[in-house]
């Protein structure tokens, strides 16, 4: 016996599909806030390089202890550790003029976890004896969302890709 379809029965259908519909857009604007957020966030960080500012740098930073920076000359461990070796020590001291520019830039949102991967171009000053110096490179940066901001808590940094056979081994 073949049973008869109640016209209300597709209508909620309708209305589930329609409402779901809403939320899948919603999160899909949700997800693009985000990718602003961390795209402002990576110019916050640029700044930072710029002035060598460990204050903007308290703000863009996680507090956590896990949190690290790798580039071509060490690694960091812990916020004091990147203010004072990576901002301070390095940036810092070794120029007194920087500017970094990143480009290409594609994030990546996945709930409170987000990364981001970039070129750069790195312009400076030295300190020592005023000379240019001029470099790029490539970087990752991982971010959480804490207490509603995004903050970085991994950065890995190094020189542009090399091509050629057996060439950045």
């Amino acid at each position: 016996m073949r049973r008869k379809r109640n016209g209300n029965s597709a209508l909620n259908r309708c209305g589930a599909i329609a409402a779901l519909s809403l939320c899948l857009a919603l999160l899909g604007h949700a997800a693009d806030f985000d990718r602003e957020d961390i795209r402002l966030l990576i110019a916050s960080y640029a700044k930072s390089i710029d002035l060598a500012d460990t204050t903007l740098a308290e703000q863009i930073w996680s507090s956590a202890p896990e949190v690290s920076l790798i580039h071509p000359r060490g690694e960091e461990h812990g916020l004091a550790q990147i203010e004072t070796d990576f901002y301070r020590n390095l940036m810092g001291a070794t120029f007194s003029k920087r500017n970094l520019t990143p480009h290409n830039i594609s994030i990546h949102v996945y709930g409170e976890a987000a990364w981001a991967e970039f070129n750069w171009d790195f312009v400076a000053t030295t300190t020592k004896d005023g000379s240019p110096f001029h470099s790029q490179g490539r970087e990752t940066q991982v971010y959480r969302k804490q207490n509603g901001q995004w903050r970085i808590v991994h950065v890995h940094y190094s020189g542009a890709a090399v091509s050629g056979n057996l060439k950045g081994f």
